[in-house]
Formats: C-alpha cells, structure tokens, sequence
C-alpha cells in the first residue's frame, strides 16, 4: 500500500471508529507503519475529523519528519512496535466498555477478560492488563514493553486499550472485537456463565494461528 492510501485509511477508520462512538472528543490515536518510521494521527486530534496531509510522520525513533506534533502517547505505540516487529499498525481508543473493564477492582490482572466467544480468542488471544499511570509517564512504556512481546493486546488500567497488528485493518477490528467482549463481559457479571474451555481455546489457536 503507498503512503497516500494509508494515509487516507487511517482517516477512514478513525472517523468511522469516531462515528460509532468508540472514541469521544480528542480521545484514541492511530499509528501505522510506512518505510523509514510511522505515521500517527497528531496530538489533541478528533478521529473523526482527521485530515491525511496533516498526519504526523516520525522516523524509527520517534523524532517528528513532517506533519503536525505527534500524539502524546506516541511513546506507548513505540514501545510495543519495539517488541513486536512485525505489527504494522496500532490502535488505541479510551473506548467506554473496555475502560469500564479497566477499572474494576476484582478482575483477574493476568486474564482480565475470559475466554467467551471464539472470535476473541481468534483476535485478541489473552489480553494483558498493565497498572495505573498518569498519562504521559514514560513509566508506562516501560510496563508495556515488559508484556508487549507476549500480548498484542494491551489493557491500560484506568485508561483504555492498546491493540497492534499486521496492518491496520487488522488492529482495528481487533480492538472493535474487545470492546464487544468488555460489554459482553460487563452484562454478564453475576450471571453464570459457560467460557470457553482450556481445549476450545488449545483448538481455535491451532485452527487460526496468530
């Protein structure tokens, strides 16, 4: 794909993700791979009013190339890029269900969000959850680094979900996967309920390798 059409994709799915209310205000930011660096949406930008040629593009360390400032949280995206070199786009939304997860107080921090339905385990595998952090501390992407390599999906606590993937379509469907999950999750709380088991999840990861 040319840096013209990624650009275009990343506003496409940021307005779309906007439309649908998975992201409010200035919320979330989008990063994708392109040769020398990335390109990220800019810092205190609405996803649903993005303009491609206004995109931020940084080099391999994050310095700015051309563009408006990058997000803020361009540092949480360089840290999993880091540990996972074949992602080739990131997607992190401060999306409502997901940061309700996030926030509970008897969640399991190893597995914060169980084996459910199929297409979880197919997307999102086994979500990590990191602790709290101010926003900005460069603490936390020392936290996310240390899980990165392991998890795909990250769940910041207090926060919201980071989600990497071969390109951005996947990571964005990925996410929109786990914030159906945090509702389906949420709705269920204090109901029995019949997870996946150890077997069903060994047999979807066979079936569909990551």
């Amino acid at each position: 794909m040319t840096e013209s059409k990624l650009r275009e994709e990343i506003c496409w799915f940021g307005k779309s993700m906007y439309d649908r209310g998975l992201t409010a205000g200035s919320s979330g930011n989008i990063s994708a791979r392109v040769d020398g660096g990335w390109l990220m949406t800019p810092t205190n930008s609405c996803l649903g009013r993005l303009d491609p040629g206004t995109l931020s593009k940084v080099d391999e360390k994050g310095a700015s190339i051309s563009g408006d400032k990058p997000t803020k949280e361009a540092f949480l995206h360089l840290s999993m890029y880091a540990q996972r070199p074949g992602a080739g786009a990131i997607v992190h939304l401060h999306s409502t269900h997901s940061v309700a997860v996030s926030v509970l107080a008897d969640i399991d921090h190893e597995n914060p969000i169980p084996p459910l339905t199929a297409y979880y385990v197919m997307k999102i595998g086994r979500l990590a959850l990191v602790p709290y952090y101010a926003p900005g501390d460069l603490t936390l992407a020392n936290a996310v680094r240390e899980v990165a390599e392991d998890h795909h999906a990250v769940l910041l606590a207090n926060h919201g979900p980071i989600v990497a993937g071969k390109d951005l379509e996947t990571a964005a469907y990925a996410t929109e996967e786990l914030e159906e999950t945090a509702k389906l999750y949420l709705l269920l709380r204090g109901q029995q309920t019949r997870l996946l088991s150890v077997e069903q999840v060994a047999d979807l990861h066979r079936r569909f390798p990551a």
